[in-house]
């Protein structure tokens, strides 16, 4: 696999679900340190989430801590909740139509804005016998990494 048109850079989130994000955020900001730099709430993927922040500059890690909005309703952010990881890449339209040649399986929505104004997909956590690839059980977000981000993992050292 050594034609693959697209490099993975680094972390760009973790994603943290449960009932009540106030825990997370007593967890997480609170007690852990972390800062807050946003929020992000989304009808058509049923979550209400505040973004935590560690680190800094384009090697800043995003915390995301989502509750749904319904917990009725798919998807249900809170399970598991280790919700999702994200993946700066550092071309995601050719990562994508080269992932989906080797048969990798996506959500449904395709490429879209996430909730850091950035590009993004998602792999489905599960195979099918149409795309024999998934994500193992992890659900895995694809991020468009900016141009500071791809100069920054560029640079040696």
């Amino acid at each position: 696999m050594n034609d693959r048109p697209f490099r993975v850079l680094g972390i760009q989130q973790i994603a943290i679900g449960s009932l009540d994000k106030s825990r997370l955020r007593t967890l997480w900001v609170d007690t852990l340190g972390l800062q807050l730099a946003g929020d992000f709430q989304s009808t058509s993927e049923n979550v209400d989430e505040d973004i935590a922040v560690i680190g800094s500059g384009p090697f800043q890690v995003e915390v995301d801590l989502m509750q749904p909005l319904d917990p009725n309703l798919k998807p249900a952010v809170q399970s598991p909740p280790l919700n999702h990881i994200g993946l700066w890449i550092d071309d995601l339209p050719a990562a994508v139509d080269w992932l989906r040649q080797q048969g990798m399986r996506f959500t449904p929505g395709g490429i879209r804005k996430g909730a850091s104004g950035h590009d993004v997909c998602f792999i489905h956590p599960k195979s099918s016998d149409e795309f024999p690839i998934g994500g193992e059980g992890v659900l895995i977000e694809l991020v468009q990494a900016p141009p500071e981000v791809r100069e920054a993992f560029a640079s040696p050292g």
